[in-house]
Order: C-alpha cells, then structure tokens, then sequence
C-alpha cells in the first residue's frame, strides 16, 4: 500500500489534469499544495478517490502509471 496526494494545482501531463502521485514522489517533485487522499492498494483506486475533488484527476506517469490516461 502507498499514501496518495493529489496535486490541488493543475499541471501539464500533457493536458491540464490534477495529478495523483504517491506521496514519497509528491514529496521529491516538492508538491505543497495538496490534498491528502490516504492509503490505497494501488494508484488506480487513489485516482478513482481524487474524482470525487476534481473529476480530471489523473494518474502520475512516473509513480502511478496504471492511473495515467494523458
């Protein structure tokens, strides 16, 4: 199991999305502004979490590959 954030600021992945990372990798990128989604299986479910905050949520190509659509 990971801890997931979401990024509360839209970044180019590419299109604007609000991007799920793990927070180890949040932390590493320095991602302050942010919302605490918790601990998940895996990136997909954490993803699935964050639509309910902002419904282009999406995955983070490095650390949470299945969860990315682009």
């Amino acid at each position: 199991m990971n801890y997931y954030i979401v990024n509360r600021n839209a970044t180019y992945n590419p299109g604007y999305h609000h991007e799920v990372h793990t927070q180890e990798h949040a932390d590493s990128l320095g991602v302050s502004d942010r919302i605490n989604l918790g601990w998940f299986n895996n990136e997909v479910e954490a993803v699935n979490f964050a639509k309910a905050y902002y419904s282009d949520a999406d995955g983070c190509k490095t650390c949470c590959p299945r969860a990315h659509k682009g």
